[in-house]
């Protein structure tokens, strides 16, 4: 069965913002916002704010969740439409498996080194030596930048890559990095929604598409500015200073915003990543397709159990 991502008869949440289709239409099919699982973790994990900065601006948002005991979690890295909370699934998921799982959202960075540094301090506050970052899109290269920043001194232990690239000229959009501050925020939500899935889709990739524009409007200008500046700057990542870092690779063999070149050059650059490919899901299948991204996740952290940098409380292995 497949709709527009808004509901059936209804525009495509999407379009609206980006000019088309009747703006009178209410349907908008919030399913994810209003699901029970969705309920339940906005009602039992609660929401950090932790500054580490000495700009009080730069404020981390995240979700911590399952035993603290563990020194050594996977930590979520959002998309650049993404919160923290994209990644509920997984927290509920994994928490349940006894892992730790660490959901954030960072601060208005308008640079890579600066990413990296205040990600550096999170980490010291939250007192967390080593860790796993799963990383979606954006989310994914900054990892991998964290991890190339960090690798005197190891701080990634792992890196799962969903959707994720590792040079940012594949967008073609290094000459007008520098200009996102410029712009107003309905112009920049409209560059990030000419990325998302158009045309018909299943209802679960709908709903995703949905709940994902629904966290975009919650961004305010400078987020969204500095995101598409870190997305976008003139960047790549250098794998030889992260040779010794475990990898698993997860993408997708429908639409979605990455083209088959960037997916290839991840190949390259990642020989002995692990691979996990899924039919469908789009650009966000940790939310339509959880229960496979999930799995993947699960099998990655596996190859931990027993070690210091478990993720997962012992008892529950």
């Amino acid at each position: 069965m497949t709709r527009q991502a808004a509901g059936k008869n209804a525009t495509p949440i999407w379009l609206k913002f980006l000019g088309h289709g009747d703006q009178s239409t209410t349907n908008t099919m919030e399913e994810i916002k209003v699901s029970p699982d969705y309920n339940w973790f906005r009602s039992t994990v609660p929401l950090k704010k932790i500054i580490v900065d000495d700009d009080d601006s730069k404020v981390w948002s995240l979700y911590d969740a399952g035993p603290k005991s563990i020194r050594c979690p996977i930590i979520f890295l959002p998309p650049v439409s993404g919160t923290a909370e994209v990644f509920f699934q997984q927290v509920l998921a994994l928490t349940g498996w006894g892992y730790r799982v660490i959901s954030l959202q960072y601060p208005v960075y308008w640079d890579l080194m600066e990413f990296c540094d205040g990600f550096r301090k999170l980490l010291d506050h939250l007192q967390l030596d080593k860790v796993h970052l799963f990383g979606a899109s954006l989310g994914g290269f900054l990892a991998q930048k964290f991890a190339e920043c960090t690798h005197k001194s190891p701080r990634v232990h792992s890196l799962i890559l969903c959707n994720s690239f590792s040079d940012t000229s594949i967008f073609n959009q290094t000459w007008t990095a520098n200009s996102f501050w410029l712009m107003p925020a309905f112009m920049l939500k409209k560059i990030v929604l000419g990325n998302f899935a158009k045309g018909p889709v299943d209802s679960k990739m709908a709903d995703a598409i949905d709940f994902m524009v629904d966290r975009l409007e919650s961004l305010n200008q400078s987020e969204l500015a500095s995101r598409l500046t870190l997305n976008c700057q003139n960047s790549y990542v250098e794998p030889h200073k992260i040779k010794d870092v475990a990898v698993t690779i997860i993408d997708v063999f429908d639409q979605s915003a990455l083209s088959l070149e960037a997916k290839e050059e991840m190949y390259k650059l990642y020989p002995n990543a692990r691979r996990a490919h899924l039919k469908t899901g789009g650009n966000f299948p940790y939310l339509c397709r959880s229960a496979e991204v999930n799995l993947y996740v699960q099998i990655h952290l596996r190859q931990f159990h027993g070690t210091r940098y478990a993720a997962i409380s012992p008892a529950m292995m």
